[in-house]
């Protein structure tokens, strides 16, 4: 088949040359967009008189044509062009003739394929979006009812504090709401048009490149014709919230792997979100917990492809900017197929909050409240760490918790002590006692979830 680019050479290229060099297995997703973008740039010519204003309606409807046949599947895409852009304007010259010849006037596949790959982004980044604003939703409902179930808090794995499961779960959140800005963050720098950057000095015609962007719903235009061309900033850039949000979410999926363990057994994850034991019966697997920390190293991996392919390249553009695609391609679809699944596991699974309270209640993570009762009565903090930590020793040798231990055995200690111990030393209470701005207690964890149902 001959090549559009063809006339300095013939446009023949061995087979297996045209098979490394295609992209259009993986671009023509992009189909929507550069036809949409086209249909933008056949109004900008016709608009500045580059070209007819019939001549432009001409490629409008031609265009529009080719998009409808696309979308009901009366039109395959032809595997053997070398990309999207090039399958669209071939089928458009073979529908129209000459007249489908002028669409590529005053543009370059260079600021073609950084249009539409921006306009494919800013899609997936507002699906995103939705998708994480429901996954908030989902952990904010659950820590509203969660909000005084007793947790045992955690440092270097070790039971440290009471906390309630709700706190635990506003953690997330938070950490969620700052995916959620940068996504933001990066779509508005993301949304500047770059057509009209041509191959990389712009173009004599008299072209209105804020024309173009504004029809197609950017804030602005590239300033810069060689940046417009060879930016891949906002790939970049998005690979890196991806990579956050997905460690955000592997890390979560460890806590529910760990918590849905027997060894633990703080929830149960529901039979639709996990799978059985070829051989063992018994088995309950959190596999789809596992796949999205798994699918974690994925999206670093892809950042890191790019990041690597980008860091040698002269302006303006490249071909190895074509290896930009797969890689941001796939993270995208990484992490549209892992919110949904998180969102409806982390919905349907129980909460065991009676293993909760019980584990608990068998770490000492009352110890602190303990020191901070002599320290209210008057004991120097450093004095009343030292005692706590002797009457925990105590306690584990006489298989005893600070609950249970008898008041006698407390006033060997110090004569501080008296019947309010029990109350101080409560996880209830421990927990409720925290009600400083963003810690544990039940309102402080309701102020937290308003702020939160407010953002969104």
């Amino acid at each position: 088949m001959a090549k559009l680019w063809a006339g300095r050479t013939d446009g023949t290229t061995n087979q297996l040359a045209d098979d490394f060099n295609s992209s259009i297995h993986f671009d023509s997703r992009m189909y929507k967009q550069d036809i949409t973008g086209s249909m933008a740039h056949a109004a900008m010519l016709g608009a500045q008189g580059i070209i007819g204003k019939d001549e432009a309606d001409t490629l409008i409807d031609g265009l529009q044509g080719i998009l409808d046949d696309l979308d009901s599947g009366a039109l395959a895409f032809d595997m053997t062009c070398e990309d999207i852009h090039m399958f669209v304007e071939q089928e458009l010259t073979a529908r129209l003739g000459d007249v489908g010849k002028k669409l590529h006037t005053a543009r370059s596949r260079n600021d073609q394929v950084a249009l539409d790959i921006r306009m494919y982004l800013r899609e997936v980044v507002d699906e995103v979006d939705a998708m994480l604003g429901e996954l908030i939703a989902v952990l904010v409902d659950r820590a509203e009812q969660d909000k005084a179930t007793i947790l045992p808090g955690y440092t270097h794995l070790q039971r440290a504090q009471p906390i309630t499961f709700g706190h635990h779960l506003m953690a997330y959140v938070f950490m969620l709401l700052r995916d959620r800005e940068r996504l933001q963050d990066c779509r508005r720098r993301m949304n500047l048009s770059p057509i009209g950057s041509c191959a990389l000095a712009g173009t004599t015609y008299n072209t209105d490149r804020r024309f173009e962007a504004e029809k197609l719903g950017f804030d602005g235009i590239c300033l810069n014709s060689l940046d417009g061309v060879s930016d891949r900033d906002f790939c970049v850039e998005l690979m890196s919230a991806y990579a956050l949000l997905m460690m955000h979410l592997s890390r979560f999926s460890e806590e529910l792997i760990l918590w849905s363990s027997w060894e633990f057994r703080f929830v149960e994850l529901s039979d639709d979100y996990t799978t059985g034991s070829s051989i063992m019966p018994q088995k309950k697997n959190p596999d789809m917990a596992e796949l999205v920390r798994g699918k974690t190293g994925r999206v670093y991996g892809d950042l890191m492809a790019l990041l690597t392919t980008l860091k040698g390249l002269p302006l303006a553009y490249n071909k190895d900017m074509q290896e930009d695609k797969e890689s941001v391609f796939d993270a995208c679809d990484t992490v549209r197929q892992c919110l949904p699944v998180f969102t409806g596991m982390v919905a349907t699974m129980t909460v065991r909050a009676d293993n909760m309270k019980q584990a608990a209640a068998g770490g000492f993570i009352n110890a602190t409240d303990l020191a901070d009762y002599l320290v209210r009565k008057g004991l120097p903090f450093r004095s009343a760490y030292k005692i706590s930590g002797q009457i925990v020793a105590d306690c584990i040798a006489k298989h005893e918790l600070l609950e249970t231990l008898p008041l006698a055995d407390y006033k060997r200690y110090s004569d501080l002590f008296d019947e309010d111990i029990y109350e101080a030393v409560d996880l209830t209470v421990c927990a409720e006692k925290r009600t400083s701005e963003g810690g544990t207690s039940v309102q402080s964890v309701e102020a937290q979830i308003a702020y939160v149902r407010g953002r969104l």
